[in-house]
């Protein structure tokens, strides 16, 4: 066993992993970190770089370059040309991001679950009484984004957005270790409620990218507006903005997660369920 995983192993104990991700100053952690991360002085940036990929599996053959200016600049790297094939069945509704699926199903009059044995309310998540009379009894899928992965999200399918909703919020670990302990976690963070219509049949489709420690900053290429910790909330922000399935339309600045909630006659694809990796641009769920 090499160093690296026995310390990978130490840190992955519930109760310690717990403590060092939430019981610190997770506010002034993640704004430390997301003005440490822009230092582009080039001793600090390999470091930084080094550190990350040993102790996270980073893995950057898929970059569209290979030279970067600093950390941050390492976390919102773009793909090589071809990287993430989008599935162009206009019957299937694709992922927005490379993630490791959460909590999918339907929503039960308003009731979902962050984890097995958590339940949390639309109500609460979403703060819109529209938008939870949408999806009562629609369709969900949680999709987690780790530290190493691609942090860019795209358009799941041809559509229009409408409107953003951001709620300035905490910042707790999404990892499952904290959503076991953290009840309603997902309405206690900060988020950005993202509201679309399909192009196919006008479905209402809604995108919840929602911020964690380290991350706390969000990049919608449709507003004007970079959405962190210093960004007042709750605001309501109309858009009108057109994507193409696949088109890019965001990033995190580090590892978080989107919520996808869609109406409930979707249904989830073969093979969708807790704890499957899935990448950006593969069928998530079908249209009816």
């Amino acid at each position: 066993m090499t160093p690296q995983t026995q310390w990978l192993r130490v840190f992955e104990q519930e109760d310690l992993n717990f403590l060092l991700t939430n019981r610190i100053p997770r506010r002034l952690t993640t704004q430390f970190l997301g003005w440490f991360s822009k230092i582009e002085q080039p001793l600090i940036r390999d470091l930084s770089i080094g550190l990350w990929r040993t102790f996270s599996g980073l893995d950057l053959t898929e970059a569209k370059k290979t030279e970067f200016r600093s950390m941050h600049d390492c976390f919102i790297r773009e793909l090589k040309e071809g990287a993430r094939p989008v599935d162009d069945n206009p019957q299937t509704f694709t992922s927005p991001c490379d993630a490791i699926v959460g909590a999918c199903g339907a929503v039960a009059d308003g009731k979902l679950h962050q984890i097995k044995g958590f339940p949390y309310a639309l109500d609460d998540l979403l703060c819109d009484p529209g938008l939870v009379e949408t999806h009562r009894n629609g369709t969900y899928v949680t999709l987690r984004l780790t530290s190493s992965m691609y942090h860019r999200f795209h358009a799941p399918h041809d559509l229009h957005v409408e409107q953003v909703r951001y709620i300035s919020g905490d910042t707790w670990n999404v990892n499952p270790i904290t959503l076991k302990r953290v009840e309603k976690l997902f309405c206690k963070n900060e988020r950005a409620v993202i509201k679309t219509t399909l192009s196919a049949g006008g479905h209402r489709v809604t995108l919840v990218p929602v911020a964690a420690i380290l991350v706390a900053c969000i990049r919608l290429h449709f507003i004007d507006v970079l959405l962190n910790l210093r960004h007042p909330g709750p605001n309501v922000m109309p858009c009108d903005a057109t994507f193409r399935k696949g088109e890019e339309m965001g990033w995190f600045e580090h590892g978080s997660t989107i919520i996808v909630f869609a109406p409930g006659d979707f249904t989830l694809c073969d093979g969708i369920e807790e704890g499957v990796s899935v990448r950006m641009g593969e069928p998530l769920m079908r249209l009816p």
